[in-house]
C-alpha cells in the first residue's frame, strides 16, 4: 500500500460506515458527509471541491437589510405565499435590467432556494397534460434535479449535450419532443458542472421547439452573469445574461442569491414564471390539484405545502441586493470574479501533473473560467479517480453523477482558499509519481 497524505484504511472505513457502495455514485452530500468524517479523525485537511459553496462574504448590502427587517418585528409574521411586494418589484426590474425580458411582479415568487423552486415546477410541470409524463434534462446538470424527480417519483430523459451544440442541438431535442410525451426541459446557463454557456442560436433553438411541441422550458441561473468572458453587468445594456425567454414565453426562470450574492445560508431563491404561462390555464391542473392556472397551482398548492412560504426576512435583504444591482451600486459580478481567478490556477495545477479537461471547449472556443471546471487522468474512470485522490486528499464528484457521458470529475473552486494551492500541487505531483502516465 502507497504511504498518501490521507491515511487509506481510514478512508475505506468511513465509506464503509456511510455504507456507500460505489464511490462513483456518492451524492454531493454523501462525499461531503465521508470527508467530513475523516477530517475528524485525521489531523490533515482535504482541498474540498465536491459541494458548490460560496467561498465569499455575504453581500454586505442583504445582511443590513435583513437585520433591519428582523429588527422591525417581521420574524413573527407569516410572509405572504407568493412573496413580498417590494421583491416582487425589484425581482421584476432585476430581470429587465440585467436580461432585457419584461415579466410581471405576479409571476416573480420567492422560494426555499431555487432547490424547492425546481422541486414545485418539476411537480407541477409534471401534471399539465397526462399525455406528457417524462421531464427532458440537457445534461450533464445539476445531479439533485434528478433526485427530485425520483423522489416524485415521476419520469426523465436525459442526454449529453457535448456532442450536440450548436445546430445540431435541434435535431437531437426534436428526436425527444416529436414522441409527445415530454412537458418540459431544464438546463443550467451558465452549466453545472462543465460551465459551457448555451449560445443565443442554442437558445433560440430550444425556445422554437418549446414552441412547436407546447413543453416548458426551466432555465436554472444559478449562476447569472457569471460567464466572466464578458462583461455582464451593464444594468439596462447590453450584453445581457442570454436567456430562452427571449424565443418562447413558456419559460420558467430559476435566480439564485447563493452564489452571485453568496446568500446561501438564508435559503431565498426566486422562481421567474413569464406571464403568459403564470396565466395558462391547463384541464388537468384542475383534476390533479384543484387549480386550473399554472401560478396558482405553483403558489397556493405547490409552495404552500412544501414550506408555507420563504423567510420573512431573507425576502428584505433579497430585495435589497436587487434594488442596489439595478441601481448600479452593487457590482455583484465583480465580487464573485474571484472563483474565475481560482479557476485558472487550479486548471494550471492539475495540468502540470498530467490531469486534462473533460469539457475543454465551448463552441468553437476555450470552456470560460469560473465556479466549476472539470478534470479528468489519462487511463482512469471518473470512480476509479476519485477513489484515488482522496486518498490523497482532495474530493469532487464524478461527472457520471450529473449525467454526463463523459469520464472524469466535477472540481468546484469556491471552497478551496488560496493559501491550499501550494498542498494541491504538492498532492497531485506525488499522484502523478504514484500512477505515472505510460
Amino acid at each position: 500500500m502507497k504511504k498518501t497524505p490521507i491515511n487509506q484504511q481510514l478512508v475505506d472505513q468511513n465509506i464503509a460506515k456511510l455504507r456507500i457502495d460505489h464511490i462513483g455514485q456518492a451524492s454531493i452530500r454523501e462525499i461531503v458527509a465521508l470527508v467530513n468524517l475523516v477530517e475528524e479523525a485525521g489531523s490533515e485537511k482535504f482541498i474540498r471541491m465536491e459541494m458548490g459553496v460560496p467561498g465569499l462574504p455575504p453581500a454586505q448590502v442583504g445582511t443590513e437589510a435583513e437585520i433591519e427587517a428582523l429588527r422591525s418585528g417581521v420574524a413573527s409574521k407569516y410572509p405572504m405565499m407568493d412573496g413580498i411586494k417590494p421583491l416582487k418589484q425589484e425581482a421584476s426590474r432585476f430581470i429587465k435590467l440585467f436580461m432585457d425580458v419584461d415579466v410581471s411582479p405576479a409571476g416573480c415568487i420567492p422560494t426555499v432556494g431555487s432547490m424547492q423552486g425546481t422541486y414545485a415546477a418539476l411537480l407541477v410541470a409534471s401534471n399539465v397534460d397526462a399525455k406528457k409524463d417524462t421531464a427532458l434534462f440537457i445534461d450533464p446538470g445539476f445531479p439533485v434535479q434528478k433526485q427530485q424527480m425520483l423522489v416524485m417519483g415521476h419520469q426523465y430523459e436525459t442526454f449529453d449535450v457535448f456532442n450536440h451544440r450548436g445546430a445540431k442541438l435541434r435535431e437531437k431535442l426534436e428526436g425527444f419532443l416529436a414522441k409527445g410525451n415530454i412537458n418540459s426541459i431544464i438546463y443550467s446557463n451558465p452549466n453545472n458542472p462543465s460551465w459551457i454557456c448555451f449560445t443565443e442560436e442554442e437558445l433560440q433553438i430550444i425556445g422554437e421547439l418549446a414552441n412547436k411541441y407546447d413543453v416548458i422550458v426551466m432555465e436554472d441561473l444559478a449562476y447569472f452573469g457569471m460567464d466572466f468572458r464578458k462583461d455582464l453587468y451593464t444594468p439596462g445594456k447590453p450584453p445581457y445574461q442570454p436567456t430562452v425567454a427571449r424565443y418562447t414565453n413558456n419559460y420558467v426562470l430559476f435566480v439564485s442569491s447563493s452564489k452571485i450574492f453568496s446568500y446561501a445560508g438564508q435559503r431565498c431563491g426566486m422562481m421567474i414564471i413569464s406571464d403568459s404561462l403564470f396565466n395558462r390555464d391547463y384541464d388537468n391542473l384542475k383534476i390533479r390539484f384543484k387549480s386550473n392556472t399554472f401560478g396558482n397551482a405553483i403558489v397556493l398548492r405547490a409552495l404552500y405545502t412544501l414550506s408555507s412560504g420563504t423567510s420573512h426576512s431573507a425576502q428584505y435583504a433579497l430585495a435589497a441586493m436587487f434594488k442596489a444591482a439595478s441601481d448600479g451600486q452593487f457590482n455583484f459580478i465583480n465580487d464573485v470574479k474571484e472563483y474565475s481567478e481560482k479557476a485558472k490556477i487550479m486548471k494550471s495545477i492539475f495540468l502540470k501533473h498530467g490531469f486534462y479537461i473533460v469539457y475543454e471547449k465551448d463552441g468553437d472556443e476555450l470552456v470560460g473560467d469560473g465556479f466549476y471546471f472539470t478534470i479528468a487522468y489519462p487511463n482512469m474512470t471518473g470512480e476509479e479517480l476519485l477513489a484515488n485522490l482522496l486518498y490523497y486528499g482532495v474530493s469532487a464528484i464524478t461527472l457520471k453523477n450529473t449525467g454526463s457521458e463523459k469520464e472524469g470529475l466535477r472540481a468546484c473552486v469556491s471552497h478551496v482558499q488560496r493559501s491550499q494551492f501550494d498542498d494541491l500541487d504538492k498532492r497531485l505531483e506525488q499522484f502523478a509519481t504514484d500512477f505515472p502516465v505510460n
